[in-house]
């Protein structure tokens, strides 16, 4: 109930969409009960001699001598005799709203009846077409209300779903995997939408329409149907038992389908490396795994789906059977009981038995419907479940309540005191060892900070830091004085201008890209960001220029050039702290001098973080300042000269023959 009700908070917005699909569905019913209960007045004039309306007469007659009758017996019966009384006065009851019916019937639909019986089975069958033309007008007006509401309640949830993502931190996101989240905001989603538009569409008609048809053979004889109704308990107990197996199953199955995400994407986003090292028949293997994985729960859910429909129609037959028996008895001996118990208000004709045999199958069908609806609902619920686990999930780095205004950076960065752990997504930090370890540092505004260490040094969580795409265990980060978790994410982050090695780039075009840091920017400004990168070389060589699309993650472009573009949006935003994460390391010498010049002139008035784990000389006059990480502490911290005298893990860092070059 609880999963219901939070899908529930996603379709109330189209609730109007929802209550005409419900009427939609409640005119079905009626209609579809109405069509099956014709059978009782075409039957009658097949095998009675006499006219409709010489049997309604015939009927209303009967009644009111009955009436009559019990009316005499009661007045003749002692105070003292309540059973009889009772039986007496419920049979008084009865013969009443028969007549009521006939007499209705008389008044309301008899005067539009021809009194021929060939002419009236005419008009019945007219009806029944006009009948049958307005349940598909309003089924198909159903389906159509259904479907706009579960798509746009689904296109909310996957929204809903993204925007949550969003909001983690990069910890959480990383934990997750594009893999995951892929798999959610797509087949879930879609699982989801497929058991919303079900439950909306048959879970809401076809109960409807069993309960018309019940409720039209209560009225023609609720003796017999309540004997049929015993095995509806049954049914329920049926689908109890199967929920929470159905349920459990498609999650898993779910979850397989993530792991072939996973293979997928990790197979195509390494295509080089896997044709390189002719690794296909490996990653072949995977996805077979991940495929029979997949099948094996697949085949679970469809033997236990394949299992409910055959026993819930069993029992259905059983409810048939039920009725059947003892009614043919009756209508076979011209008698209204069996055994002394009274299970008509009076003897049992063809015309009735028929109608309810009739009414009966009107039930069954709806419920063979459900039977295959119910294993989809369970799966809907299922991908609820993964679904609403993204939405909930809280970010490691929560934005503050109360933001402080901050002007743009301008004195210092202050690193104090601060610790870090990885962890594992949604558990608690345990004794793995620290990524960084009481690491304190003040930089000063305006100064260039070469930070460099060997992998796994802690040189890029430290820098991490400062966006808060990951918040310290311990410790706390200052710009100005200010802790940066008094910011708001939004102030803190416009600040900071981050190029990282693999750079990524998005599949529209350099100017797209480029204006990506500063939506609002102009298409002047975007240019000049170009020229000031030295990316104006290539760009305007392309046949559409800056309108050019670059692919999905820049592959038009090469390392050089994507790199100078994403330089060109950090560029754009003009930050006063630029983080060069590793940016160099993939890319060649020439493009390494461009990027240096830009740098040169870019880095005045900023304060310049340059992530590396070797120093070359292309960049060693730009710095001012080197920080040695070594297993998440600061080993040393000092200028290039002075660390070549008195850091031997510098030295081995340095490439040989590295000298500061003139300044251009």
């Amino acid at each position: 109930m609880k999963q219901l009700n939070r899908i529930g908070a996603y379709v109330w917005p189209y609730r109007r969409r929802l209550i005409l699909s419900v009427f939609c569905a409640l005119m079905v019913s009626v209609l579809w009960s109405m069509n099956l209960s014709i059978t009782l007045p075409v039957v009658r004039l097949l095998f009675d001699s006499d006219s409709l309306h010489a049997s309604v007469d015939k009927d209303i007659a009967s009644r009111k001598q009955e009436i009559e009758d019990y009316s005499t017996k009661l007045e003749a019966l002692d105070e003292e005799q309540l059973s009889q009384t009772a039986r007496i006065q419920r049979k008084l009851n009865e013969a009443s709203q028969s007549l009521l019916i006939n007499q209705w019937i008389k008044d309301t639909v008899l005067p539009w009846v021809p009194r021929e019986k060939f002419r009236t089975i005419v008009v019945i069958l007219m009806v029944v077409v006009l009948a049958t033309i307005l349940k598909g007008l309003f089924s198909y007006s159903q389906e159509l209300l259904v479907g706009s509401f579960v798509h746009s309640a689904a296109n909310d949830i996957r929204a809903n779903a993204f925007d949550s993502a969003m909001r983690l931190d990069y910890q959480s996101l990383d934990g997750l995997g594009t893999a995951t989240l892929t798999s959610r905001l797509t087949n879930d989603v879609t699982e989801l939408g497929t058991g919303l538009r079900m439950v909306a569409v048959q879970l809401v008609r076809e109960p409807f329409k069993a309960g018309c048809c019940i409720l039209v053979a209560l009225i023609l004889n609720w003796r017999l149907t309540l004997g049929g109704m015993v095995v509806l308990p049954m049914i329920g107990v049926v689908f109890y038992r199967s929920s929470r197996i159905l349920r459990n199953t498609a999650r898993h199955m779910m979850e397989t389908m993530s792991s072939i995400y996973q293979s997928l994407e990790e197979t195509f986003n390494s295509t080089r490396v896997v044709l390189a090292f002719n690794g296909q028949p490996h990653h072949a293997q995977r996805l077979r795994d991940a495929n029979q994985q997949y099948y094996a729960q697949s085949m679970n859910l469809i033997r236990i789906s394949a299992l409910i429909r055959p026993v819930t129609e069993l029992l259905g037959i059983v409810a048939f059977m039920l009725v059947l028996i003892p009614g043919a008895y009756m209508v076979l001996n011209r008698t209204d009981s069996i055994v002394g118990i009274r299970l008509a208000s009076g003897v049992l004709g063809i015309d009735e038995l028929t109608t309810l045999y009739v009414l009966l199958a009107g039930v069954l069908d709806p419920v063979r419907k459900l039977s295959g609806v119910f294993p989809q609902f369970k799966r809907s619920l299922a991908a609820s479940d993964r679904i609403f686990e993204v939405i909930d999930q809280q970010t490691r780095v929560p934005e503050t309540l109360t933001p402080v205004m901050q002007p743009s950076h301008c004195r210092e960065i202050v690193f104090e005191n601060v610790s870090f752990r990885y962890r594992d997504s949604g558990a608690e930090p345990t004794d793995s060892p620290l990524t960084l370890q009481k690491v304190s540092l003040c930089i000063p505004y305006g100064q260039v900070v070469a930070v460099v260490g060997g992998n796994g040094s802690g040189k890029s969580t430290l820098l991490s830091l400062l966006p808060r795409l990951i918040d310290p265990l311990r410790g706390s980060v200052r710009i100005d004085g200010t802790d940066i978790r008094d910011l708001s994410l939004a102030d803190l982050r416009q600040q900071i201008g981050v190029v990282t090695q693999d750079t990524i780039l998005f599949d529209e075009s350099i100017a797209d890209n480029v204006r990506y840091s500063s939506p609002e920017a102009s298409a002047g400004e975007v240019e000049n960001a170009i020229l000031q990168a030295h990316a104006n070389d290539f760009v305007s060589l392309l046949p559409q220029g800056l309108n050019t699309k670059v692919g999905m993650r820049g592959q038009k472009l090469s390392g050089g050039q994507k790199q100078r573009i994403a330089l060109a949006r950090a560029i754009l935003k003009s930050p006063a702290i630029l983080v060069l994460d590793e940016a160099t390391s993939a890319i060649d010498a020439e493009s390494e001098v461009l990027i240096y010049s830009v740098l040169k002139k870019f880095s005045q008035g900023r304060t310049v973080f340059i992530v590396t784990h070797v120093i070359n000389s292309t960049f060693l006059d730009l710095i001012d300042r080197v920080l040695v990480l070594d297993k998440g502490q600061v080993l040393a911290d000092g200028t290039h000269e002075e660390l070549l005298h008195c850091c031997p893990e510098y030295t081995r860092l340095v490439q040989p023959n590295s000298q500061p070059r003139q300044a251009a």
